[in-house]
């Protein structure tokens, strides 16, 4: 006969564990984890910079022309998305002004312009130590190149128009991290494209020349 008394019930074991500190862990729903998984997936994959730039033409000889771009300044604004730790898509659109200066066998010519850019290429991130807290990159982009007179009274040529142009842009820098989501960027941009002669015949040079545009700004990733 089985004496109630003195039977001892065993104890269950509960599904929860407890860590070292007491505390209970309780699974989490599986929902919940599926969207920390995708979050951490997409984390920092975004970024969005703004550069101040240096433009620097090279002079440009043809057909019995000379053309020689004046050096001036402008800004970048960019978009760059990580594909993964290695590879990124960019886009890139820039803003300059400078005054195309056109020596030819009757006299000197000048054409003041806007010069708009947009581009879109690829973005190679270089491996560094970690202890360096530097990220270089290379990109290789192409585009156009949008030349506008301004219509200067002082730089412009009767019947000069608005000339596009395609561009390979080359170059690379690096993003040095100043807090988490925010880092400062040294770049170099090496831009090659047709000389524009404005759809003037007279100051054509047939010749392709080359922009240097060195920049530097910042980057914020999200």
């Amino acid at each position: 006969m089985l004496d109630f008394a003195t039977a001892k019930v065993k104890p269950t074991k509960s599904k929860s564990t407890e860590d070292g500190h007491g505390v209970k862990d309780v699974s989490r729903p599986w929902f919940v984890v599926t969207a920390e998984y995708i979050l951490a997936a997409q984390e920092n994959r975004s970024e969005i910079s703004l550069q101040g730039t240096g433009f620097f033409t090279k002079d440009a000889t043809g057909n019995g022309n000379v053309q020689r771009g004046t050096e001036t300044g402008g800004v970048l604004v960019g978009y760059r998305y990580h594909l993964n730790r290695w590879l990124a898509a960019e886009a890139a659109y820039g803003y300059d002004r400078n005054t195309q200066q056109f020596f030819v066998p009757v006299g000197v010519s000048r054409i003041q312009a806007n010069v708009h850019q947009a581009t879109g290429g690829l973005v190679f991130s270089m491996p560094t130590p970690h202890s360096l807290r530097i990220s270089p990159y290379l990109l290789a982009e192409g585009g156009a190149l949008l030349f506008d007179p301004t219509n200067n009274s002082f730089g412009s040529v009767a019947g000069a128009q608005r000339q596009a142009t395609g561009v390979f842009v080359y170059g690379g820098g690096a993003d040095f991290p100043v807090v988490r989501h925010l880092s400062l960027r040294a770049e170099y941009r090496g831009l090659v494209y047709s000389a524009p002669d404005f759809g003037l015949h007279n100051l054509n040079t047939n010749a392709v020349t080359h922009v240097a545009q060195p920049s530097a700004g910042i980057v914020v990733r999200f």
